[in-house]
């Protein structure tokens, strides 16, 4: 069971880092002005306020039940110096401190949004990306030594930052996009900018993504396929890639035909089947998005070279174990 709440607990965090960090950068590239105040077309300050919070609750559950994991001790009490050690010696606790910091400066940055809405978008957005990139010290680049280890982990950034940017727009898209937000014709041209702007945005992420995974992948398990598709970290992995390839078809037809509907939209004044039309292609997107995430958990815990069975989650605590003596200092 305490494996699955890890997997669940890693979830949660990536969803919701990703969410602070996409979020906030989308109102940057998307919106201008007077936009970005939060409750004129996004809602920045509840959402923002509510994902540093959320980030820290996460951030605190994982580091106790990783503790807990590692010394066997479920009371408080007994468990409180294996939280220390691993705070102070161990470069996961180090990663952890800086994302707590990062969360409280992001959230502290909503503050000002009704007077600098662009400051305080930007220091949040670098808030996130930073509490974001935390998480790659929880991963498989941790394990790696020497130059190898820089690059991987900052090839696990890029691809965390990357996949946050798409995250948090679909997710801002899918809020732009409900019925009761389209009834005028300055929302639809509203929509459509930002529609316009994330083409290029969109394909820049879609380059990372999938160089990253690449590099990722050649990382964790090296130029091979036949030895890990038998694997239940191949079987993810495949699932995942499957996943993202029909998100990739979901953006191209959106490119394709969603513009046009919108323009069109705007000419005919009929902005029902636009909206309808980019509500239901975004919903799907964003399933999608999730259910890879949640994927992505649940890969961290497992090795490419364990036994094919789905139970080889089970492996989860001792890989977790490992990672953690790995850095200690």
């Amino acid at each position: 069971m305490s494996d699955w709440a890890s997997i669940a607990l890693r979830f949660g965090l990536y969803l919701d880092l990703m969410l602070l960090f996409g979020v906030a950068l989308f109102g940057l590239y998307s919106l201008k002005g007077r936009e970005r105040v939060s409750g004129v077309v996004l809602p920045f300050r509840s959402m923002l306020a509510g994902t540093t919070a959320l980030g820290v609750l996460l951030s605190v559950a994982s580091m106790v039940m990783m503790a807990s994991t590692m010394s066997g001790e479920s009371d408080f009490a007994e468990l409180r110096p294996h939280i220390e050690m691993m705070v102070v010696e161990t470069d996961v606790g180090l990663a952890w401190v800086v994302r707590i910091i990062a969360l409280i400066v992001g959230g502290l940055a909503v503050m000002p949004n009704l007077r600098a809405p662009g400051v305080s978008l930007v220091v949040a957005a670098i808030a996130g990306g930073v509490a974001l990139a935390s998480l790659a010290w929880n991963g498989h680049g941790a394990m790696d030594e020497g130059s190898r280890r820089f690059w991987h982990f900052a090839t696990d950034i890029l691809h965390l930052l990357a996949a946050g940017a798409w995250f948090g727009a679909l997710v801002a898209f899918a809020l732009m996009a409900k019925p009761d937000t389209l009834q005028t014709e300055e929302r639809i041209r509203l929509l459509t900018r930002a529609v316009a702007r994330f083409e290029s945005v969109g394909a820049l992420i879609v380059v990372v993504i999938t160089v990253t995974g690449v590099v990722n992948y050649l990382f964790i398990v090296g130029p091979t396929l036949d030895d890990v598709a038998l694997s239940a970290y191949g079987t993810l992995l495949i699932i995942k890639v499957g996943l993202f390839a029909g998100m990739l078809v979901l953006a191209a037809l959106n490119r394709l035909h969603l513009g046009p509907l919108l323009q069109r939209a705007l000419r005919e004044g009929e902005y029902r089947v636009a909206a309808n039309a980019l509500r239901r292609s975004v919903l799907v997107e964003l399933s999608t998005a999730v259910l890879i995430v949640a994927l992505v958990a649940w890969l961290g815990t497992l090795s490419p070279d364990m036994e094919t069975s789905i139970s080889a989650v089970k492996a989860s605590t001792t890989f977790d174990n490992d990672l953690c003596l790995a850095q200690t200092r």
